[in-house]
């Protein structure tokens, strides 16, 4: 196996960093499948309906990379999975994305010291007339075929109910405020553009509106859905989980859609241009 990538834009460095950032809130380990045209970040979470991935994050190398070059398993398995602590990437993505130490190019090469390595070569602004690299060593894991099957893209839900959210910063306010109160947040929307977030406790139950919310194409054909578009359709689930997807907002998406799976799910959806990141939330029983 073998693998090089060099990205010689410092907005697709951090932008490439804010990604990784997201994930490793979400998730303390990951796997790093890498294609010829996509690499992807993928976490497993128990509670998933199917046991399909809990996290899928799919970027466009060609938006990435100005030079990429990998070699899979073989030639009919022209694909890499390399599992890994993505705080640990983060950290090291933090240390030179700065605007005191931008990186004028990035370098991330599949290597093999002691241990399997993604090493991470970077060209930092420097008061010489020499330019000065720092290499960081970061440790993976190499997954053999057999568990290849564990990390492909899980399918879409059949939603009961699917909005365009609306923007995330607005929305983490007021998760951010309801977290201090209650350990889960129900998520209720209806097919006219309403989402609700409440939450509810010994002493108080607070719920906020947003209203003439835009839906996907996909929800406007109402074909199989029971009841009435007015009729609000939820799910529970635990609030510091989605406090932490909301923190998406630094990958500046264009859209994000917030599909229900009444009962048993929320479905977030994150588009970008160049990168989408899917979040699976499990419905929690028994919580009020």
């Amino acid at each position: 196996m073998r693998f090089t990538g060099v990205m010689n834009d410092i907005m697709c460095i951090r932008q490439f960093a804010s990604i990784v950032n997201a994930v490793a809130r979400l998730s303390k380990t990951c796997v790093l499948r890498i294609t010829a045209t996509h690499l992807y970040l993928i976490a497993n979470e128990a509670g998933i309906v199917n046991s399909s991935p809990g996290l899928w994050a799919e970027l466009d190398q060609g938006h990435f990379f100005n030079v990429f070059n990998m070699g899979g398993v073989s030639e009919e398995n022209n694909e890499i999975f390399l599992e890994m602590e993505p705080d640990t990437l983060s950290k090291t993505l933090s240390s030179f994305t700065s605007t005191q130490t931008a990186a004028r190019f990035l370098k991330i090469k599949l290597t093999k010291k002691h241990s399997p390595c993604l090493t991470l070569e970077v060209e930092l602004p420097s008061l010489s007339v020499h330019a000065r690299i720092v290499v960081h060593d970061v440790p993976v894991r190499p997954l053999p075929r057999r568990q290849w099957s564990l990390y492909q893209e899980p399918e879409m839900p059949q939603c009961d109910t699917s909005l365009y959210l609306p923007p995330l910063k607005q929305l983490r306010h007021v998760v951010e405020r309801m977290k201090t109160q209650a350990s889960h947040i129900t998520l209720a929307g209806n097919r006219r553009g309403t989402l609700v977030l409440s939450m509810s406790t010994d002493t108080v139950t607070v719920s906020t509106y947003f209203r003439h919310l835009s839906m996907p194409t996909w929800d406007r054909d109402d074909g199989g859905r029971e009841g009435e578009p007015e009729e609000l359709r939820s799910a529970t689930v635990d609030i510091k989980r989605l406090a932490l997807f909301l923190t998406g907002e630094q990958i500046g998406p264009s859209k994000v859609i917030c599909n229900i799976v009444e009962g048993r799910l929320i479905h977030m959806f994150l588009l970008h241009e160049d990168v989408t990141l899917q979040y699976f939330l499990p419905a929690a029983t028994n919580v009020y």
